[in-house]
């Protein structure tokens, strides 16, 4: 995983084909056990250390399920086909604080 959060705009998750194999076989060697959803929030007053927040996360959340995968598992991050997600969300409000006005970030990372 190589989740940096200056380049945060959309979560994707990209094939180093270290291990590539043809649909069909893929299909015909694994079953499905268990599904997912990766989700994550993070709040903050500095914008570049929140969306990090919110990355770590989500790699703990991954490194977490590949750590309980038994022998011959595999972990698979998949879209459903036509859907635009994980979809990362940004809300950003005006907040005083000792009376200045400062930015809060809040970042959150779900299936929809």
């Amino acid at each position: 995983l190589n989740f940096d959060s200056k380049a945060l705009n959309e979560v994707g998750f990209r094939r180093n084909h270290e291990h590539s194999f043809a649909v069909d076989d893929f299909d015909a060697s694994y079953a499905l056990g268990t599904t997912h959803e990766l989700e994550a929030e993070a709040e903050g007053d500095v914008q570049d250390h929140t969306e990090q927040q919110l990355l770590d996360r989500l790699q703990e959340q991954i490194e977490a399920l590949v750590a309980g995968l038994g022998d011959g598992e595999v972990l698979v991050v998949e879209n459903e086909q036509g859907h635009d997600y994980p979809k990362t969300r940004q809300q950003t409000a005006n907040v005083i604080i000792e009376g200045e006005n400062r930015l809060h970030f809040t970042y959150t990372i779900a299936p929809l």
